[in-house]
C-alpha cells in the first residue's frame, strides 16, 4: 500500500484527497503551512513547513514512495500571473527536488488542460513544471483538469457547454471526479510518465 507525501494538504482538494487515501488504508504524510495543521485530514502525519523551500521538509519525505503535489494559487485568474511562477511553479520545483532526493518512486502532479484560449501565464507555469517532472526521470502521473467544480466553485457551470464545444479537454470536472482520479493514480503507478486528460478524469474514456 503506497505511503503518500501530500503537499497542499490543507487545501480544497488536499483535505479531501488526504481523507480518501486514509480511508483506503494508505499512510499519509501531509505538508501544510505553519498554522494550518488542524486543516489536514484527521489521521494524517502532519508536517508544518514551507512548500516553496524543499530544505524545510526534504527529510520528511524519506520513506514515502508516492509524492502528490497540490500546492497552487487559489481561484486562478489572469491578474495572478506573477503568483503562478512564484508559488505554483516554485513549489512544484521544490517538490520535484525533495521527491527526487528521497528516491520517491511515483510523482503525481495536477497540471491544467492545454493549450487553451485563456490563462496563458497559468498554463505556462504548469507546462514548465511538467517539463521539470519529465527531466527528473521519475515515473509520474500528470492530471490535466480545466476547472474543478466544488463548494464555492460553481460559477463556471454556465460556461461548461461553451468550453466543451471548444474542446472536450476543456470540460469541467467535479472535485469528486478529481479525488477518484488522483486516488486511482496513486494506486496504479505507471512505468514512465502518464498524462490523464479531462475525458479520463470524467470517466468518459479508460484511464
Amino acid at each position: 500500500m503506497p505511503f503518500v507525501f501530500l503537499t497542499g494538504a490543507s487545501g480544497f482538494m488536499g483535505r479531501r484527497l488526504g481523507a480518501e487515501l486514509l480511508g483506503r488504508g494508505h499512510r499519509v504524510r501531509a505538508l501544510v503551512r505553519p498554522g494550518s495543521e488542524s486543516r489536514a485530514a484527521s489521521g494524517a502525519e502532519v508536517v508544518a513547513a514551507d512548500p516553496l523551500d524543499a530544505a524545510s521538509y526534504r527529510d520528511r519525505v524519506a520513506g514515502c514512495d508516492t509524492f502528490v503535489h497540490l500546492v497552487g494559487v487559489s481561484h486562478p485568474s489572469p491578474a495572478k500571473a506573477a503568483q503562478f511562477r512564484n508559488i505554483d511553479l516554485a513549489s512544484a520545483k521544490a517538490a520535484i527536488s525533495a521527491a527526487t532526493s528521497a528516491g520517491v518512486r511515483h510523482f503525481v502532479y495536477v497540471s491544467v488542460a492545454h493549450p487553451a484560449p485563456v490563462m496563458r501565464a497559468y498554463i505556462a507555469a504548469r507546462v514548465e513544471a511538467e517539463d521539470a517532472i519529465r527531466a527528473s526521470g521519475s515515473p509520474a502521473t500528470i492530471l490535466r483538469p480545466w476547472y474543478v467544480l466544488g463548494p464555492g466553485r460553481r460559477w463556471p457551470v454556465l460556461l461548461g457547454p461553451i468550453l466543451r464545444r471548444v474542446s472536450p479537454r476543456l470540460s469541467l470536472v467535479t472535485v469528486e471526479q478529481m479525488i477518484a482520479a488522483l486516488s486511482g493514480a496513486v494506486e496504479h503507478p505507471p512505468e514512465g510518465v502518464r498524462v490523464i486528460e479531462v475525458p479520463e478524469i470524467r470517466g468518459e474514456t479508460p484511464r
